[in-house]
């Protein structure tokens, strides 16, 4: 199975940091933060990696390389214009192939063991969610049985940005920008996505503040 890292957010919340730095490059505890995203998909055997960009995504480039020397094999998609979640997959496509794939948003930080992530026949998206953070009283998905369904009078889990996409999902779409979150939500409505809850380590690091709580929790472990 291949993996798709998304790596191209421009970071604004991380302002001053991401002036300069492309976000996935920010470290937690001395690592680049993309690098615990690489470093735990090739303990998985997940080796086959593309990563998109956009934000100096040339240090990006710079920095990984092919990933040889992380023991993986990158292949980029660089984006000249911002094309948002949605977008930035359906470009890549191409390299990912025919198979379903991993999915990680480059801007999180988890201990989560991608080994026994797999896609059930029949669905187009297995979701990796998380409890609610405190800065997000609602969830984004209610999760029963192992199936994934749109909140209604249930307050729901958060999508953790861990996922594995059969490319079926993206049929019909076009090129351009458009945003991940409408395609699930239609996939769940059609009792089309499968899920399981990670109750471990998850920050969403959106904030300098979240980067440091990131670095302290990677230096306890």
């Amino acid at each position: 199975m291949k993996a798709m890292i998304l790596a191209a957010g421009k970071g604004e919340r991380m302002r001053p940091l991401t002036l300069t730095t492309p976000k996935p490059l920010l470290p937690v505890a001395g690592k680049p933060l993309i690098a615990w995203h690489i470093e735990a998909l090739a303990r998985a055997g997940i080796v086959d990696l593309v990563i998109n960009h956009a934000w100096l995504g040339e240090q990006l480039e710079s920095a990984l390389g092919d990933g040889r020397h992380l023991g993986v094999r990158i292949r980029w998609s660089p984006e000249g214009e911002p094309l948002e979640t949605g977008g930035g997959i359906h470009r890549a496509l191409p390299l990912l192939g025919k198979d379903p794939f991993v999915l990680v948003n480059g801007d999180i930080w988890t201990r989560f063991d991608f080994s026994a992530l797999h896609l059930a026949p029949g669905k187009l998206a297995h979701l990796v969610l998380v409890d609610n953070p405190a800065y997000k009283l609602h969830g984004d998905f209610v999760l029963q049985a192992g199936q994934v369904s749109i909140p209604m009078q249930t307050e729901g889990l958060t999508f953790s940005g861990v996922s594995v996409i059969h490319p079926a999902l993206f049929d019909g779409c076009s090129p351009g920008a458009f945003a991940l979150a409408p395609l699930l939500r239609a996939a769940a409505e059609a009792g089309q996505v499968s899920g399981e809850h990670h109750p471990g380590i998850w920050i969403d690091v959106g904030t300098p503040e979240r980067l440091q709580d990131a670095s302290r929790l990677a230096g306890e472990a």
